[in-house]
């Protein structure tokens, strides 16, 4: 299968003008601990301060404000379940148009009730299918069943315009830059920007970023033409796509230096350690162009780069999940069915010799409740630094203790944890 070239000629600066009364210019800002860190300047593009905390609201805004009238007035649809419907429903208000977002049946509460309060009386959300795919098929049904007009997440020239302007922005102000770290889902931020740097910063290298458990760019560009994965890892919720767009991947393939996969654990730790020590909050999307800088950390050195946080759009409700990956990710977090010797006084001797100094307990249960004498039992258990695991496993070993680890069984971790 081979992709055409796009033959539309996107404007980035027409784009800004259109842009220039609705969104807000967000800050380029120099991130001090950052730079220490690895020895460069890091600056980050701030768009989790945009106007819905996402950079969406430029590709939908820019889209829908592009439509001759009569377009408009017929209405627009949509589907997501998270800033594509904000940045959406924020446009709808703005113009005075009638939007309908489709967004899956278990989208949290919280993205709704936002979705809601930016769009206001302009606009109706239906709940539809269990999953983005789903919703997206009922959406672009209900359009064509009504005249009405789709407004897609990343895959429009438009969208991509809008988008593009965050790269605008950033040349606006910094010159000379040797690297740009964009996230990636359905491609249109990364289509955007890095078409416009193409033009006018043609030195700088373009660095895309996916979660390691969707990597739908980066099989792409290996396979030649867009790919649809089969299953995704949906932690990185702004970046998880199954299948990028074929105007997005047309596009990335010839401005994307490369395309890098972060771990899901590593944008964990990455979300906890921006909020503990830059007081800044991100989604696991935000956190993606930050949390690649480790393995970039010799090629950067002495350059001048910038990450693009694009949105903070974090529920809360998610922190417990987040904490738990990074730590696991870390080596700190271990999981283990542990078969206690039946008799007095083996647990106690388990706490008092086997676990170290500095580990702790966070989860004890034994699996079969109405046989705690025979049944195994599910032990987590914290460590302070992750060099304690191999010492941890030696004592477990010299003691003849029987278990099994979870966290190296993805089936059983999957089940039980």
């Amino acid at each position: 299968m081979q992709i055409k070239k796009p033959t539309y000629q996107l404007n980035f600066k027409e784009a800004s003008e259109r842009l220039r009364r609705v969104v807000t210019k967000t800050p380029l800002q120099l991130n001090h601990h950052l730079s220490n860190k690895y020895q460069c300047n890091v600056y980050l593009k701030r768009e989790d301060l945009q106007i819905v905390r996402s950079y969406k609201l430029r590709g939908a805004y820019n889209m829908m404000v592009s439509l001759p009238a009569g377009q408009l007035q017929r209405g627009v649809v949509t589907a997501s379940a998270g800033n594509h419907a904000q940045g959406f429903a924020y446009s709808c208000k703005k113009l005075g148009a009638k939007g309908v977002i489709f967004m899956p049946i278990i989208t949290p509460k919280q993205k709704v009730n936002q979705t809601k309060m930016f769009g206001e009386d302009s606009i109706e959300v239906r709940l539809t299918g269990d999953t983005f795919d789903d919703c997206a098929v009922a959406a672009k049904k209900f359009t064509e069943e009504n005249n009405m007009v789709f407004i897609p997440p990343f895959d429009d020239h438009k969208i991509i315009e809008g988008q593009g302007t965050v790269g605008v922005e950033i040349l606006e102000e910094l010159s000379n830059i040797d690297y740009v770290f964009i996230p990636v889902g359905g491609g249109g931020l990364s289509a955007g920007v890095g078409s416009y740097f193409k033009t006018i910063s043609p030195q700088t290298k373009i660095i895309g970023l996916e979660p390691e458990g969707a990597p739908a760019m980066y099989e792409s560009l290996k396979a030649g033409h867009p790919v649809t994965l089969e299953y995704i890892d949906r932690f990185v919720d702004g970046a998880a796509v199954k299948r990028v767009g074929d105007i997005t991947f047309s596009i990335c393939k010839e401005v994307l230096t490369e395309v890098h996969l972060v771990p899901e654990g590593k944008v964990c730790s990455t979300i906890l350690k921006l909020y503990n020590e830059d007081a800044i909050v991100v989604e696991p999307a935000g956190a993606l162009s930050i949390a690649a800088l480790d393995a970039y950390a010799d090629a950067i050195k002495g350059k001048t780069i910038v990450c693009i946080v694009s949105g903070s759009n974090n529920d809360i409700d998610r922190m417990p999940e987040i904490k738990e990956r990074s730590l696991q990710y870390e080596g700190l977090k271990h999981y283990f069915l542990i078969r206690f010797i039946q008799r007095p006084g083996a647990l106690r001797e388990y706490l008092n010799d086997v676990l170290g100094p500095n580990d702790d307990i966070t989860r004890f249960e034994y699996m079969q409740k109405t046989n705690k004498e025979a049944g195994p039992a599910l032990v987590g258990i914290e460590l302070s630094d992750r060099s304690d695991y191999d010492a941890l496993i030696q004592r477990m070993r010299s003691y003849n203790i029987d278990y099994s680890e979870i966290n190296k069984d993805d089936a059983l971790f999957s089940y039980l944890i």
